[in-house]
Formats: C-alpha cells, sequence, structure tokens
C-alpha cells in the first residue's frame, strides 16, 4: 500500500467518512464546538510544503469538551446550516 504524501497523519478513514483530529477553540454555543484542524500541504507544482488551518463546527451533544481540548471529529449528514462533523 503506497503512502501518500498529501495526506496529514491526524486525517484517518474509518469506513468511508473522514475522520480529523484538532483543537476545540470555542465552546460557546450550546450542544456546539469550533475544532481548529492544522495540516501540512504540500504544493503541485513546487512541491512546497505549508501549513494550512480550518475551523469546523462539531456536535458535542453532552457539551463536555471544553477550549484547549484535543478532540476527534468525524463527517455525518447535516445536523443544521453548517454543522457536518461529530465529536468522537
Amino acid at each position: 500500500m503506497k503512502k501518500n504524501k498529501n495526506t496529514s497523519p491526524r486525517l484517518v478513514r474509518l469506513g468511508r467518512k473522514k475522520t480529523l483530529e484538532g483543537v476545540v477553540v470555542s465552546d460557546k454555543m450550546d450542544k456546539t464546538i469550533v475544532v481548529s484542524v492544522r495540516r501540512v500541504k504540500e504544493h503541485p507544482r513546487y512541491k512546497k510544503r505549508y501549513k494550512i488551518q480550518k475551523k469546523y463546527k462539531a456536535h458535542d451533544p453532552e457539551n463536555k469538551h471544553h477550549v484547549g481540548d484535543k478532540v476527534l471529529i468525524q463527517e455525518c449528514k447535516p445536523i443544521s446550516k453548517e454543522k457536518r462533523w461529530v465529536v468522537l
């Protein structure tokens, strides 16, 4: 099995759904947290590596995760307008 250079070690596939690892940056909403995921990408032509950061809103039904916690999120069917991830 070949290892893809562009795949971050934090991006894992469990079945067909993507799983990401990130840090909680906001927990002010009810049953929702904002998770910041950082990755290293490689430019397709120049092969230079650079860091990118993206924020995802994830469903946290028990409100048990707080700012600074490392969490694992998995994609799911849309829960609201912007929530398409659930905390594992």
